[in-house]
Formats: C-alpha cells, structure tokens, sequence
C-alpha cells in the first residue's frame, strides 16, 4: 500500500486580527514585510467570519492569482471569512470561476477594450478641463475630491454605461455602505443594495423601452435577445460596474495628490518632465497602500502546500497585493517612489482572469487627471497639516474622506 504523500508545514503563529491598523495614511503596515520575512503564509482573523490564510510574498500572490485550486465562486455566501458586512454574492462577477466568469467577462471586455476607451478620450480630456477650471475660478481653497475627483470618473462611468446622472452624492452614499467593514451595520447595508437595485431595475426598464449606444443598452440586448445573462446578473454587474468605475479612480487621484504635495520635488519633476506622466501612474499605483491590504477571497478546493505551508481544501486564503508591490525580491528599493522606475508587473489591478477589467479606463483616466493637475496648478499644496485630513475608517477601501488643497 502506498504510504501517504507528507507535506512539510511550518510553524505557524496564532492568527493576528485583521486590518493589522487603521486605514491611515498611503504608507503601507510593517507588518506586511514582517510577514514577508518571516511568515509569508499566516494566518489572520477578519472583521467577518472567522480566520483564513495571508500570502504576502510577489512571487506565491502572483501565483495564487492564476491557480485554479483556488476558487472565487467556493468563496461566495456567509460563511467565508471577509472584509465585507455583506456577505458576497455567486452573481458577482468577481465571485465567479470558469465559464461563468468567462461568459460575462466577454459581454463587457469589448466596451473596456484600448481601442473603445481611446475613443473616449477626447471626453475625459474636455471633462478634466472643465471640471479643474470650475475648480480654480471658484477657489483657493477647494475640496478636491467634490471638485474633482469624485466627479470626473463617475461622470465617465455613467456616460459609458448609459446611466442618467443623479443626485452624486446621494448615489456615493450608497455606494459606500456596500464597501462597508465595520463602519455600518448589516441592516444599513441591505438597505443600500436594495435602493441600488431597485434604482438600476428602473435604469434597465428605460433602456428596454429606448436602447442607446451604450453599455447597459447592450448588455440589455445581450439579455432579452440572446439571453447571455440572467436578469439578477445584469443588475448585479451593472452595479459592479458603477461601483467599481469611480471609487478606484477617485481614490487613486486623491491619493496621487497626498503624495505629490508630501514630496513637492516629486511635483516639480513631472511639471518639468510630463513625459514622465504615465510612469508616475505606474509607480504611485504601486507605492501607495490600496484598500486593506488584501483582495478577495480564495478557497482552495485540494489541498495545496505554498512556500512550506499546508492550506487544506475548503480553507480561505486571501492575496496581498499591496505587500507582493513592496516585495523587495520584486521591485528594488520597494518603499521609495521612484519615477524612473519600469514599474510594469505591480498588481495594483489584480493579475490573471480576474484582472481589473477597468484597468485600461483607470489609466487613461489617471494619465489624464495627474497631467492636468500637475501643469495648470502649479502651486497647488493641503489646504490644512497632513495629519488633519480625515481618512475613510470602517470601509474596505482606503483614501481621503476628503482633501482639503489651495495654490
């Protein structure tokens, strides 16, 4: 008989409780190179649902993120340990594998393709021009975020999904209680999906009765006509969609902006090299502390040994994608923003089938909005001392609640 395949463990620590800090600031946790060092598969408890599995090492995320004995959709439902009040669901397109994952990333990959998203160029362009003077002839001092970094991608996401725009911050409020951690109670949040649903119900009933040329009036089509999609899975995505298409974004220019005003030299190189734009956007993606700190979940369907560690079948294991970015044995000199740096390879926008399928936009996006800024307000600086711009606690992201600047 054969004898049983032995699978070397390490010795484990009990689990640390998740978020090892509060959401404060771009610098990212020692704890996370603690980790790397010692302990690059441990074990953390989180705000919902039990204990699961942390790699923190480049190379171990990077395969965790295209290794199929690791489940998205196994992941789905209350009992999965998460970030999130609400628990996720199987219709989300983030929380599907396979053909399922496949079948809805075909309907919607068209519309984030190069060549679509360059074709809106030209719009985000005039957005950003519009929006930034609005904002210079009404301060100093302004709110950046409510002048311009909310704006300009939720104005994008609503445009090229066909989305009447409403009252904005009534919609962000929404919007953020599904990111909710702690900073809501269940019931709060359902509340919130349930006016989400009910408001994007009444959206997809418009564009039945008068379809445009847009993405909801297409994926409309893709589920009467060809019925790709069930009608539970066309809301579901749609609010994905919104969701996903301005928080990211917002975030990210407003803590671009946090960084170049920590560092004005890193501001006087780019107004005197704007080629250097788009490496910018790389690196600080790469450098800043984004969410948390972890993805979504994973749960293994075999047992699988990563650097020495025994995750079981039916465990959770959760990415770090901003630790695997402050991998030294990936990027030199990690925790240093370095503008001449080939940054290519962070994981910022995830890696595998399930990268970010607004990644393209975002970058436009942000290649758009960090040239702007940088050459039409020149002295542009926080409006109040670092350590009184209040962050977003209690949520799954991580940012400015708001950014006070003046010039």
């Amino acid at each position: 008989m054969t004898e049983p395949l032995e699978v070397a463990t390490t010795a484990v620590t009990g689990p640390r409780t998740f978020p090892f800090s509060a959401p404060v600031g771009l610098a990212i946790d020692p704890v996370f190179a603690e980790l790397r060092e010692n302990e690059p598969v441990s074990r953390i408890r989180l705000p919902h649902g039990g204990d699961a599995w942390l790699l923190t090492r480049y190379a171990d995320n990077r395969a965790l993120l295209t290794d199929r004995r690791f489940s998205r959709a196994a992941a789905a439902g209350p009992a999965v340990p998460r970030l999130t009040v609400e628990p996720a669901g199987g219709s989300a397109l983030s929380m599907m594998d396979g053909a399922g994952h496949a079948r809805l990333r075909r309907l919607v990959a068209p519309a984030f393709s190069v060549r679509r998203i360059e074709r809106l160029r030209p719009r985000i362009d005039r957005l950003t021009d519009d929006l930034l003077t609005a904002m210079l002839e009404t301060g100093p001092p302004a709110e950046l975020l409510e002048a311009f970094a909310l704006p300009l991608p939720i104005t994008v996401i609503w445009e090229l999904l066909g989305v009447p725009q409403g009252n904005r911050d009534h919609f962000t409020g929404l919007a953020s209680r599904l990111l909710s951690s702690t900073a809501y109670t269940r019931d709060q949040v359902q509340d919130a999906v349930d006016e989400l649903s009910d408001y994007l119900a009444d959206v997809i009933a418009e564009r039945r009765a008068d379809p445009g040329d847009d993405l909801l009036s297409e994926l409309v089509h893709a589920r009467d006509v060809d019925d790709r999609l069930s009608e539970l899975e066309l809301v579901t995505l749609c609010g994905t969609l919104l969701g996903a298409g301005y928080e990211n974004v917002a975030n990210a220019i407003a803590n671009f902006t946090v960084l170049l005003t920590e560092d004005p030299s890193l501001m006087a190189r780019l107004r005197a090299q704007p080629e250097l734009v788009p490496n910018a956007v790389e690196e600080m993606l790469r450098y800043a502390m984004s969410g948390l700190g972890v993805s979504a979940p994973r749960v293994a369907t075999e047992d699988v040994e990563i650097a020495g560690v025994l995750i079981r079948r039916g465990e959770a294991v959760f990415a770090s994608l901003p630790s695997a970015n402050h991998d030294p044995n990936a990027f030199a000199d990690p925790d240093r923003i370095d503008f001449d740096r080939r940054a290519t390879g962070h994981l910022a926008f995830g890696h595998g089938a399930h990268l970010c399928l607004g990644a393209v936009l975002a970058r436009v996006e942000l290649r758009v909005a960090l040239a702007a800024v940088v050459s039409r307000i020149p002295g542009l600086r926080l409006a109040v001392p670092l350590d009184e711009v209040p962050w977003k606690l209690g949520l799954t992201v991580r940012g400015p609640r708001a950014l006070p600047v003046t010039w």
